[in-house]
């Protein structure tokens, strides 16, 4: 029987086999290295342009800050001018309530009786005057109390003084001016 050395081939064939093993092993660590390469530059590029997009957004973030800023410094001087209107418009509803004070003060002072101050501290009006008597002191309150625009009459002090011959009361007297409802108001004028 022949001999066949088969032992040269068997060697060629695993050196072939080692060879594809390293070829494909190379190539496979070149589609890998390759791939992380292209990972590393898209994912580099999204976070530039992330990057990008986030400082845009800080900068109208910035703008929208001023703006804020802007309208809060105007809703201050809205706020003030406001108040300033308020102020002139109640000024403007007092106004009339002065000349029906000294008015009411006319028609309701009787004879005999002389004012000699008259004090007002926000709607609280204080009155000195002298009196010939205490009764007409307490005419004068009844008169304040039957009054539309000025009440709530509180006898504060009362002295009898003599002078001159004439024996006159001493009195000081505070009372309220009313704000009359609106009918009331417009029958009186």
């Amino acid at each position: 029987m022949a001999r066949v050395n088969l032992l040269p081939w068997r060697e060629a064939e695993r050196r072939h086999r080692q060879r594809e093993f390293v070829g494909i092993t190379v190539a496979a660590l070149s589609v890998t290295l390759l791939l992380g390469v292209a990972v590393h530059l898209v994912m580099g590029k999204r976070i530039s342009n992330q990057e990008d997009r986030n400082q845009i957004l800080r900068h109208q973030i910035s703008l929208l800050d001023k703006q804020i800023r802007e309208i809060q410094d105007l809703e201050k001087t809205k706020a003030r001018l406001l108040a300033r209107m308020d102020v002139i418009q109640q000024l403007q509803e007092s106004r009339p309530e002065v000349v029906h004070l000294f008015d009411e003060l006319v028609v309701d002072i009787p004879e005999g009786v002389y004012l000699t101050k008259v004090t007002q501290s926000g709607r609280s009006v204080v009155v000195d005057g002298l009196a010939q008597s205490n009764a007409r002191v307490s005419a004068f309150m009844r008169n304040i109390e039957a009054s539309k625009w000025i009440g709530n009459p509180s006898l504060m002090v009362i002295e009898h003084k003599n002078r001159a011959g004439a024996e006159m009361s001493h009195f000081q007297l505070r009372f309220q001016q009313l704000k009359p409802s609106s009918e009331q108001a417009e029958a009186t004028t």
